[in-house]
């Protein structure tokens, strides 16, 4: 017996997306993607084109839809060049008003609409926690994003659909995002402290990151923002100490921040990401009884790697 009828990932071909389409397969009858480049189906997962700027032929494949979690969104990981932003700014505004506009006149629209934001929203914080009720906003472009986008998000008036911002922390699984990157750096011997080393990273593990979905999708009285981070985030000297540790090498370069800045410039992306320290915490989960499934570095690092 299927759990789900059928789940929309908008944008849903990235790293992200695919963890998700993974996830929900077994329990799901069709999983729908909306991409931009057509891809052959595999197994229940098909892919439907979409621009993310009109409305089309694809609006039907959100009838009836269980969930729909809009990942669309250009990697914030380049320069911040006024291209670049405001490629950044539009691919997110305008995939979300769009979908918003389409559920408005739907008869049966998602049930859940999840948005993946960003825990960047909230300041650099090395003092205390930041959590969805009394978390402060932070400063810069990227949280200015981050405020638009939500802003957009919730203004769509989709009275039949609950819906969530899930601020995403940094996933951390095999096969993209940080954590290979992060390993590179490490095999290389570089993989010291960055900058001071006590900025903190809240991270997730891709398991529960695709968990605490499911567990969203269950839990109908909960909507609004939602922090999606494991409940133990670490400084980065502690995670770069870990990945070493569980990889088998001891000795790691460490790299200050001037070094930083010249390696940004040339690899193509801004220090921010790298020596921001997000604090997050995920309180709503928490309360909510969600049990994550990786909770300390230690036990999602040795996963990862094993």
């Amino acid at each position: 017996m299927m759990k789900y009828s059928k789940i929309v990932l908008a944008g849903g071909n990235g790293y992200l997306g695919q963890v998700l389409a993974k996830h929900f397969a077994p329990i799901t009858n069709e999983i729908v993607i909306l991409s931009r480049k057509a891809q052959p189906a595999k197994g229940n997962i098909k892919t439907i084109v979409w621009d993310g700027r009109t409305a089309g032929e694809w609006a039907s494949a959100l009838q009836n839809a269980d969930l729909l979690v809009n990942l669309c969104g250009k990697n914030v990981n380049c320069r911040y060049t006024p291209k670049n932003k405001e490629e950044i700014i539009q691919s997110r505004l305008q995939p979300t008003a769009l979908l918003g506009e389409v559920i408005h006149q739907m008869e049966n629209p998602p049930k859940l609409w999840i948005n993946i934001t960003s825990a960047t929203i909230y300041r650099h914080a090395e003092d205390r926690y930041q959590d969805e009720i009394h978390g402060e906003m932070g400063t810069g472009f990227s949280v200015e994003v981050c405020k638009a986008w939500e802003n957009y998000f919730f203004e769509s008036n989709t009275p039949k659909t609950r819906k969530i911002a899930l601020r995403m922390g940094i996933v951390l699984g095999k096969t993209d995002s940080a954590f290979p990157r992060l390993l590179n750096l490490v095999k290389a011997g570089m993989g010291g402290k960055q900058g001071s080393g006590e900025q903190y990273v809240s991270w997730v593990h891709e398991q529960d990151a695709a968990l605490s979905i499911a567990w969203l999708l269950q839990h109908e009285e909960i909507n609004g923002i939602i922090n999606c981070t494991a409940p133990n985030p670490v400084k980065n000297h502690v995670l770069m100490h870990q990945i070493r540790k569980t990889f088998g090498i001891s000795f790691g370069l460490p790299a200050p921040a001037w070094l930083l800045a010249i390696g940004a410039k040339i690899i193509g992306t801004e220090t921010e990401l790298i020596l921001k320290s997000r604090w997050v915490k995920p309180t709503v989960l928490l309360n909510g009884g969600f049990e994550f499934k990786y909770p300390t570095i230690e036990c999602a690092v040795e996963d990862i790697l094993k």
